[in-house]
């Protein structure tokens, strides 16, 4: 059968765990060649082996500019090109931290890698990037709700859902889309530690979610294939919710 990403190349940061990763395992198994960073190098090195298909890791952090560089760098020395940027590092806070405890190294930290690193991943992309290459962000439910407690991490997925629109204005002309998957509740190490140290909060969360499961990140992973994918060439500007529903209903 044909491979929907055959001889394409594909950056995604954050690619060392949670959805990163499965997408990373989802787009080599398609024939794509993946470049995935993550801060980490152990974690990094057994990310690669667990992708496979020839999976190549650069050891560097999304809100570094530099490391970047080194990214991109890399691709342009081996490829000359680049297809897909799945923009997919992001972080939160496990505590709350409600307006009037907002801390101005938690603002740095936040904005550091989900706004500023976001913008700089795809901006220095796009050298290498021709008409028809795709550019994915990872955003979340969090971007269109008011999660008490969480106005850092809130306003940052909001923000990605604005960039999305503007940069499809932007590269219109010279035929790259962009898109925003928007993840629901989704079981992931860091959401994983977030429930354990919040009990009762899962119970709620779950009975917010119409499907009253979390998403795993495979299922994350194949919206955001379907979005870099010539199946979605008439979809530009989106913010896809892949949520169980909890937006919609």
């Amino acid at each position: 059968m044909a491979k929907r990403f055959e001889g394409k190349v594909v950056a995604i940061t954050g690619g060392s765990e949670g959805i990163g990763l499965a997408t990373a395992k989802l787009f080599a198994a398609e024939g794509a060649q993946v470049y995935v960073t993550g801060r980490r190098q152990d974690r990094l090195d057994e990310a690669v082996r667990e992708i496979g298909g020839g999976a190549v890791g650069v050891q560097g952090d999304a809100s570094n500019l530099a490391d970047l560089d080194r990214l991109y760098a890399r691709i342009e020395h081996d490829h000359g090109k680049l297809d897909v940027v799945f923009a997919n590092a992001g972080i939160g806070e496990i505590e709350p931290r409600p307006l009037g405890t907002i801390t101005e190294e938690s603002f740095d930290l936040l904005f550091g890698l989900n706004v500023r690193g976001l913008l700089f991943t795809v901006q220095k992309a796009l050298p290498l990037m021709a008409a028809g290459s795709t550019v994915i962000l990872n955003g979340s439910v969090a971007g269109s709700k008011g999660f008490a407690g969480q106005s850092l991490y809130n306003a940052s997925k909001a923000a990605v859902r604005s960039f999305a629109r503007t940069w499809t204005a932007d590269l219109k002309d010279r035929g790259i889309r962009v898109n925003v998957v928007a993840p629901g509740g989704t079981e992931t190490r860091l959401m994983r530690g977030y429930l354990e140290a919040h009990p009762g909060f899962e119970d709620m969360l779950r009975q917010a979610i119409p499907l009253e499961r979390l998403g795993v990140p495979e299922e994350i992973g194949r919206a955001v294939l379907f979005l870099a994918s010539s199946e979605s060439s008439y979809i530009a500007g989106v913010e896809l919710h892949v949520d169980g529903g909890s937006i919609a209903v």
